[in-house]
C-alpha cells in the first residue's frame, strides 16, 4: 500500500480486513510501497517518511502481525530485481497496462513522462516475485497487474530456466519448489471487497475528499455521516425510500447487525424513520468497528513502530535474497571458481 497518509475505511474493507484473515492461513508479506510513491510524487518527497509511519500504525491497528510488515525501500532486492526483469520486458507490454494512460489523464497536472512511471508494473511484478508466492490477494481491479506479473515470470523462465546440479530436481520437488523455473506464475487470490461509498456517494477515495478515516474519532464519524448523501427519492421526511439505492444503506450492509439492517429496510421503505436517525444507526456500526482499531493503534509508540519496521524489513531481505541468489544463478551472473 502506498504511503499517501492515513488510511480510510475503503482501504480497511478493501484490503486490510482480508489480509488479517489471510495471515492465519499463509506466510505473508505486507509492505508500505514508498518506492511506488516516487513514480508519481517524485517532485516532493517531504511527506513520504511521515506517511509511512501513519500507514504502519494503521496496519498494526487493523491487526496485522508486526513481523509481516516492512518498508519497500529498506529491502535492497526491490531495487535489484526490477532492473533485471526490465531487461527482458517488452516496451509494448508496459504501454498497454490499463492504468497507464488512465493515470496520465487523471494526473495531467504532473509530468509522468518518466522511466519510473512507465516501468512501475515491472517494479510491481518484482515486489511479488521476490517472495516466490503461490497467490497474490487482490481485488478484481488489480487482476491485470497480476497477469502481467505472470507474463514477465513466464518470459524470464523461458530465457533462464533453473540450472540444476545432479539430483537437485528431486530436492526441489520435495520442498514443493518447481525444479525447472525460479519464478512462479502466481495465481490471483480474489478477496471480497464490499461496495463502500464515500460521503458524497462516490467510491471512497482520498482524491475525492469523501473518506472516513480509520483514525476518525466518534464525533467526526457522526458529523461526516450527517452530511452524507442519501436516496434522492427521499426529499421530504414523509417520502418513502429504498436502502438499496442509498449510500447510507450500503454502509449498513457492511457494518450494521442483521437486526439493525431489518429496521433500516422497514423504516426507510415505509418512511417510518428519517434519514438522520438512519445515519445515526450507521454511525453506531462504524464506531463499533473503529474503536478497537484505534485502541490498538494508540498502544504503539513511534519508537516501537520503527523497531517493528526494521525487524520486518530484515525478515523480508532474508527471504528476498534467497530468490535473488537463484535469479543470479539462472542468469549465469554468479562467478564460479577461485580467483586467480
Amino acid at each position: 500500500m502506498r504511503p499517501t497518509g492515513k488510511l480510510h475505511l475503503g482501504n480497511f474493507m478493501g484490503a486490510l480486513a482480508n489480509w488479517v484473515k489471510l495471515q492465519d492461513q499463509y506466510e505473508c508479506y505486507f509492505f508500505i510501497a514508498d518506492l511506488h510513491a516516487l513514480t508519481t510524487d517524485y517532485a516532493d518527497t517531504s511527506s513520504i517518511a511521515s506517511n509511512t509511519m501513519e500507514v504502519a500504525l494503521d496496519f498494526l491497528g487493523a491487526g496485522l502481525n508486526p513481523e509481516t510488515i516492512f518498508v519497500q525501500s529498506q529491502v535492497k532486492q526491490h531495487y535489484e530485481l526490477p532492473l533485471l526483469l526490465g531487461m527482458i520486458t517488452p516496451l509494448g507490454w508496459l504501454e498497454r497496462v490499463p492504468s497507464y494512460k488512465e493515470m496520465i489523464e487523471n494526473l495531467a497536472h504532473k509530468d509522468l513522462t518518466t522511466y519510473g512511471f512507465l516501468g512501475y508494473p515491472v517494479l510491481m511484478a518484482s515486489d511479488i516475485l521476490l517472495y516466490q508466492p503461490q497467490f497474490v490477494p487482490v481485488g478484481q481491479d488489480q487482476q491485470a497487474h497480476v497477469e502481467l506479473t505472470r507474463e514477465i515470470a513466464r518470459r524470464f523462465n523461458q530465457f533462464y530456466p533453473r540450472t540444476r546440479a545432479k539430483n537437485a530436481g528431486d530436492i526441489l520437488r520435495a520442498a514443493q519448489v518447481d525444479p525447472h523455473y525460479v519464478l512462479p506464475e502466481p495465481k490471483v487470490l480474489l478477496t471480497p471487497s464490499p461496495k463502500l461509498p464515500g460521503t458524497d456517494g462516490r467510491k471512497m477515495s482520498k482524491s475525492y475528499g469523501n473518506t472516513i478515516q480509520m483514525t476518525d474519532p466518534e464525533p467526526v464519524v457522526r458529523q461526516k455521516l450527517k452530511t452524507m448523501v442519501t436516496d434522492p427519492a427521499r426529499i421530504r421526511r414523509t417520502d418513502k425510500g429504498d436502502p438499496d439505492k442509498c449510500p447510507v444503506g450500503d454502509l449498513h450492509k457492511v457494518f450494521s447487525t442483521p437486526e439493525t439492517l431489518a429496521k433500516v429496510y422497514d423504516g426507510c421503505r415505509s418512511a417510518g424513520i428519517g434519514c438522520i436517525e438512519c445515519k445515526g444507526w450507521a454511525a453506531d456500526g462504524l464506531v463499533q468497528v473503529l474503536n478497537p482499531i484505534q485502541e490498538r493503534r494508540a498502544s504503539f509508540t513511534e519508537a516501537q513502530v520503527v523497531e517493528i519496521l526494521h525487524a520486518g524489513s530484515a525478515r523480508a531481505r532474508k527471504r528476498a535474497e534467497q530468490t535473488m541468489q537463484e535469479v543470479h544463478t539462472a542468469m549465469q551472473l554468479t562467478l564460479t571458481g577461485a580467483a586467480s
